[in-house]
């Protein structure tokens, strides 16, 4: 479902009844722009590289920052069962240091000493133990609310902006759109421009680590 505009503010924009669209057809084109938009915001959420639950404690170790704070409620997808879901967080850090120290003889030698630094955060789950195991391709932890962008005018700009582009490239005849005078304004509406063409608006809010991927 949609988080940043509705299917109402679409339709109002396009002009458009629900006669000939229905809400689930114009929400289906404001999630396609939102997927295109939202991935290079700045946003509070975290890819998760493995899993790990004892004792009823699901332990989520992140991949980069961890983004989110003790009380706060996440929202997990892409982690399998039963990690998936909406929780509350129990204890959230940056480090997550480990050492190993063997012991020969009375004497202490370091075997193997490394420290990883890796962020983590814990919630409950009612479930029986799952050693650590590795998230391929790694889920998301996302702040629950949606996005903090709702409400942003710039933003729900941009994202009305690339619906109605969406939305014509569906209905033109062959997916493109003509001009009065029968030229193709553009063959490439849903190419690598897209998101360039609404990038004004979105300057203050674009993560810069997207700018490199």
């Amino acid at each position: 479902m949609p988080t940043i505009v509705t299917a109402a503010e679409l339709r109002s924009v396009l002009g458009v009844s629900t006669a000939l669209y229905s809400d689930s057809y114009l929400n289906d084109v404001i999630d396609t722009a939102e997927t295109v938009i939202l991935p290079m915001l700045v946003r509070y959420a975290s890819p998760i590289g493995s899993v790990e639950l004892e004792s009823n404690i699901a332990t989520y170790r992140v991949l980069g920052d961890n983004n989110f704070s003790k009380g706060q409620s996440v929202v997990i997808t892409g982690c399998g069962s039963p990690f998936n879901g909406t929780f509350t967080i129990l204890e959230s850090s940056n480090i997550d240091a480990e050492g190993f120290i063997a012991q020969t003889d009375s004497r202490i030698f370091v075997d193997a000493l490394y420290s990883e630094f890796t962020g983590y955060f814990t919630v409950a789950i009612t479930s029986a133990d799952i050693i650590q195991r590795k998230v391929i391709p790694s889920g998301l932890a996302t702040l629950s609310g949606a996005s903090t962008y709702v409400g942003n005018s710039a933003v729900e700009s941009a994202v009305l902006a690339v619906s109605v582009e969406v939305f014509q490239s569906r209905i033109a005849p062959g997916g493109q759109i003509e001009g009065i005078d029968f030229t193709q304004v553009s063959p490439y509406r849903l190419g690598r421009s897209l998101f360039n063409r609404v990038s004004g608006l979105l300057g203050a809010f674009i993560d810069t680590d997207s700018m490199v991927q």
